[in-house]
């Protein structure tokens, strides 16, 4: 069972992935185009290239965990960059929160989402009490 957590984050790779690959295949993706860990325990999302397959990779522990989910109809709908790739040669991630992957993974239009305003913690700087 997938379960989304505020906690994990979640990377999208951001090219047409080929969906025959498997769990080594994608994550030698991680590691040779994303330049990042793939046993970090972060959540690597790719999608096809014709936009009607997901898969989700993470390393759990004690082995790879791969969600996979084929759409009998309709498409997956890629999020607008947030940083977008300068050279053609290295692809980037995009870091997205788990409420947007779950809008992504439920059909949801990115753009019709208005979320309300909340506190949200960036970093604190250390205050001295006298």
């Amino acid at each position: 069972m997938l379960a989304l957590s505020s906690s994990c984050r979640y990377f999208l790779y951001q090219k047409g992935a080929d969906m025959r690959c498997g769990i080594y295949s994608l994550a030698g993706l991680v590691r040779n185009e994303l330049k990042q860990d793939p046993l970090n325990g972060d959540v690597f999302i790719f999608i096809g290239k014709r936009s009607n397959q997901i898969r989700l990779l993470q390393w759990d522990k004690d082995g790879y965990a791969l969600y996979s989910k084929r759409l009998e109809q309709g498409t997956f709908q890629w999020p607008k960059g947030k940083n977008e790739s300068t050279s053609q040669q290295q692809v980037e991630s995009l870091l997205l929160t788990d409420q947007e992957l779950m809008l992504i993974l439920k059909g949801i239009q990115l753009e019709s989402v208005k979320l309300r305003k909340r506190f949200q913690l960036k970093s604190l700087k250390k205050k001295t009490f006298v």
